[in-house]
């Protein structure tokens, strides 16, 4: 058969616990005195609440120990006041150092796209230029040929047809022209290409 265990009366059982009190002998009071007139030592905590005397002179170093253990407890909350407050602003700092690394490094960010930019807008104009420069210089030297051309065959027909002495002289210059003029198409052509090839290498490159 199983007994019944009983709980403790709890009211009761703190009643003890707050009008506990705790009484040193003769020589240990006055050895705690001694030590506190010699080497300012005193007792701190919450024990000075529940130590009881009728010794006046150790009434009197508990009364002392006490203001003293006040003192120590508020400079030690005043203390840990000034940690906090310095690990707030320290933690603040943080944060702005953070935040500022973070909008540089968006800034930088930025530039980086808007030099990118300017670069790529640089490169379109450069090579709008390049290849309204070669259209030009294509049309220029296209008409100069066919100019050429139909001004030197007008003058080698009308020679034909009006029985010049001159016929045989203007054939062998219309042969010979033409023949400079597809050299120099030719030549003007490959100049373009190669420009155009080595603008795309040094892009490639870039």
């Amino acid at each position: 058969m199983m007994g019944t265990k009983i709980e403790p009366n709890l009211s009761e059982f703190i009643d003890r616990v707050i009008t506990m009190s705790i009484t040193f002998t003769k020589e240990t009071e006055d050895m705690l005195v001694s030590l506190s007139s010699d080497r300012n030592i005193y007792l701190e905590g919450n024990i000075l609440k529940v130590i009881n005397t009728e010794n006046d002179h150790f009434q009197e170093y508990l009364s002392k120990a006490q203001e003293l253990d006040t003192d120590t407890r508020k400079k030690r909350l005043e203390i840990t006041k000034q940690v906090q407050v310095q690990n707030k602003e320290l933690q603040e700092q943080a944060n702005e150092k953070e935040q500022l690394m973070i909008d540089l490094q968006n800034a930088l960010n930025d530039a980086e796209k808007a030099k990118q930019n300017a670069e790529d807008d640089l490169n379109i104009l450069q090579q709008k230029t390049q290849f309204e420069l070669i259209g030009n210089i294509v049309n220029i030297a296209l008409n100069v040929i066919v100019g050429v051309g139909i001004i030197v065959t007008g003058m080698y027909l009308f020679a034909m047809y009006s029985q010049s002495t001159e016929t045989t002289l203007i054939g062998n210059t219309w042969s010979n022209l033409f023949g400079i003029l597809l050299t120099n198409s030719f030549s003007i052509i490959g100049t373009i290409m190669g420009v155009k090839y080595a603008s795309e290498s040094k892009k490639k490159e870039e």
